[in-house]
C-alpha cells in the first residue's frame, strides 16, 4: 500500500511519517503530482500559518490537485484548518474542501492561547472513530479551531465547542494529533490505514 505525506511549507510531516513507520508503513513524501494521483491513500499534515501555507500550495498547483483527490485523504491539525473555506488566521481563502469557517480562540482569562496538550473528544460518529471511546484523550496544539458543522465527527471543548474532527467523501479530518496521541491516535492511523 503506497501512503503518501504531502510535502508543503509545513512542519511536522516527520512524526506523522515516524507513526506510520510503527504502523509498519514506509510512506513517501511528495509534492509530485503523479505521486499524489498514484498513491492509494493521502495524508495532509501540518503546522504552519494559513496565508503563507496557501502561497505555497497556489504557487505549485496544489491547491487544485488536493480537491479533487478521490482516494482517502486526511488531514491533520493546520492540515484540517486548510481543508477549510477560509481562516482568520491571516485572513485566507483556503481549499474549501469543508465549507466551515476557521476562527481564532477568543481571548480568555481562564484559558490559554494555544490550546496546547490532552483534552477529550466526544460526540463520535463518522468512518475513522469506530472503536475510540467517548472521551478519550488525544493531543492538540492549535490557536484556531474549526466551527461546528454538519460534517462534524467528534467535539471538543475548549473555551467554546467547536470540531475536533470532520469528515466528507473520502476526505477526512482531525484538529488534534493522532501521531502524538498515543494508543488511541494508532487505533485512529490504523483505521484510516484500513479504509
Amino acid at each position: 500500500m503506497k501512503i503518501a505525506i504531502v510535502k508543503y511549507n509545513a512542519g511536522n510531516i516527520q512524526s506523522v511519517s515516524y507513526a506510520l513507520n510503527r504502523l509498519g508503513i514506509e510512506p513517501i513524501i511528495t509534492n509530485d503530482p503523479d505521486k499524489l494521483y498514484k498513491a492509494d491513500k493521502i495524508i495532509f499534515p501540518g503546522v504552519g500559518e494559513a496565508s503563507s501555507a496557501m502561497a505555497y500550495l497556489r504557487a505549485h498547483g496544489l491547491d487544485k490537485i488536493l480537491t479533487t483527490l478521490t482516494q482517502p485523504f486526511l488531514g491533520i491539525c493546520f492540515g484540517m484548518q486548510l481543508m477549510c473555506k477560509h481562516s482568520e488566521e491571516g485572513n485566507v481563502d483556503c481549499l474549501g474542501i469543508f465549507d466551515v469557517q476557521v476562527k481564532r480562540f477568543p481571548s480568555s482569562k481562564e484559558f490559554k492561547i494555544p490550546h496546547m496538550g490532552w483534552n477529550t473528544i466526544q460526540n463520535h460518529k463518522g468512518t475513522l472513530l469506530t472503536n475510540i471511546p467517548e472521551q478519550s484523550f488525544v493531543y492538540f496544539v492549535h490557536s484556531y479551531y474549526a466551527e461546528l458543522n454538519e460534517h462534524t465527527t467528534t467535539t471538543c471543548n475548549y473555551i467554546l465547542p467547536y470540531s475536533a474532527g470532520i469528515e466528507k467523501d473520502n476526505f477526512f479530518a482531525f484538529q488534534f494529533h493522532p501521531e502524538k496521541s498515543g494508543e488511541i491516535g494508532a487505533k485512529i492511523l490504523e483505521n484510516f490505514i484500513k479504509l
